[in-house]
């Protein structure tokens, strides 16, 4: 089968490292509800948590 063909799954995307605690360090607080993130406190910018990251994704997705 040709590796073009409309048929074919797309290719694997490499694996990327899971963002979380590097050395120890704790993960950040979400800014909207205040639980643990998966990103360490180190991450510069406004951190969600997974269900705040859903949410406010769907906000900006109907949006416009």
């Amino acid at each position: 089968m040709d590796q073009n063909s409309a048929y074919c799954a797309p290719p694997a995307a490499a694996p990327r490292p899971a963002p979380g605690r590097r050395d120890g360090e704790p993960f950040a607080d979400c800014v909207l509800c205040g639980e643990p993130t998966e990103y360490p406190e180190s991450v510069k910018g406004a951190t969600l948590c997974p269900v705040c990251e859903w949410q406010e994704a769907q906000r900006t997705a109907c949006s416009g």
